[in-house]
């Protein structure tokens, strides 16, 4: 099993990083904690400095592909906790920001732009601060980057509207897969909107690290069996912060099996209008059972549709407790059995360890290299071939 094979049995199949990179992600958990809490005291002047000058603030969650999907996934919770009266939150990625910025930044408005930033070098993530610099009368930076040495860091750190917080060195991920940088950065984020009472989470943050570790050791081979098996397409579905985890990890499925499989993401109610036209005997299904009792009412109710369908393959269903409805209308039931988390967002760390691996597993089954799944150079680890042109205003 490749999670716990040393770097020669990996290599072998050219996964020597991206397994590394999953298997590690407990343990960055702990180092983001204690990397925050050393900074807790700076994070809370820069808002309070913030706060003196603004009754609101828009918060704009921002970053490309992958470093998007942190925003997507977590907005809905932090709206949950969050005074909108003085705060009004969205995730918008950079890639829209940078090709209409017309749409998305607001001259007149006080804006915090929360930067996610694996490398730092993206050309969307340097044009989308650069455009708020630009337009926005007073404009603020939080970069979350786990490089460095990248543009964007070295562009904010000396910066009396930012405040640059780096990611543990291991979590800038080596890989062509963005891993553990996703949920290093995700658990900030989390962190950061929780900045005066971080203690308050410590106790759900070593339960990730207890559930995420057990993943990892104990099954890694039943998600290998899956990946393993014969399928043409598959198919992600989850409700509230889970719909943000599903579209990373239909990414993560996409990318590392260099696009032979197509991947579709959505909510369960979505997935009814129009997109269930997918299924067929070829085509898996992973749902991602929300925890919470109202919302896994409609969980459940597609799941048992789906179920009766004469034309599907296999159902998985990722759950964080044991759930007897679920297991009876499923062909395959992974469940963590945590007991002490109850918030679905502390839930997505680990959720998403399932999907990474079993885009590993299935990378490896087809054939491909997982650390570089696109050998052509079509697709790269950052980006490349964006021109960012001038902005010169709307006319």
């Amino acid at each position: 099993m490749l999670l716990h094979a040393n770097d020669e049995v990996r290599e072998t199949y050219g996964a020597c990083f991206t397994a590394k990179e999953i298997a590690q992600q407990p343990d960055l958990w702990e180092q983001v904690y204690s990397i925050f809490q050393s900074n807790q005291h700076e994070i809370i002047g820069f808002f309070s400095r913030i706060s003196r000058k603004h009754e609101q603030v828009r918060v704009i969650f921002t970053g490309a592909g992958t470093s998007a999907f942190v925003g997507d996934t977590i907005v809905p919770y932090i709206k949950r906790i969050t005074d909108l009266k003085k705060m009004h939150i969205e995730s918008i990625p950079t890639t829209n920001i940078v090709s209409s910025p017309y749409y998305y930044l607001q001259s007149d408005i006080p804006t915090i732009l929360v930067s996610f930033a694996r490398s730092g070098n993206s050309p969307e993530s340097l044009a989308a601060v650069e455009l708020g610099e630009q337009i926005i009368h007073s404009v603020y930076h939080i970069i979350l980057t786990c490089n460095e040495e990248g543009n964007l860091a070295r562009q904010f750190q000396h910066k009396e509207n930012a405040f640059v917080m780096y990611m543990p060195k291991e979590a800038n991920d080596q890989g062509f897969a963005m891993t553990g940088s996703f949920t290093s950065m995700m658990l900030t984020a989390l962190l950061l909107c929780n900045y005066n009472h971080i203690h308050l989470l410590k106790s759900s943050i070593m339960d990730i690290v207890r559930l995420g570790k057990g993943v990892i050791e104990k099954q890694e081979r039943e998600i290998q069996r899956i990946a393993e098996k014969e399928f043409c397409k598959i198919v992600f579905l989850g409700s509230g912060v889970f719909e943000g985890l599903s579209r990373e990890a239909a990414l993560k499925f996409l990318e590392l099996t260099a696009g032979r499989i197509p991947v579709m993401f959505d909510t369960p109610l979505g997935f009814r209008h129009g997109p269930k036209s997918i299924l067929d005997k070829d085509t898996v299904v992973v749902l991602f059972l929300s925890n919470d009792e109202y919302t896994k009412k409609y969980d459940l109710d597609l799941l048992k549709e789906i179920f009766q369908e004469k034309e599907r393959s296999e159902i998985i269903v990722i759950a964080h407790q044991d759930n007897q409805e679920a297991r009876q209308h499923c062909n395959t039931f992974l469940c963590n059995d945590g007991r002490d988390l109850k918030d679905d967002i502390y839930i997505t760390f680990i959720y998403i360890l399932y999907g990474q691996i079993l885009a590993l597993y299935k990378s490896i089954a087809l054939g491909i290299t997982p650390d570089n799944p696109c050998p052509s150079g079509s697709v790269n680890r950052v980006v490349q071939g964006v021109t960012v042109h001038p902005y010169k205003g709307k006319e």
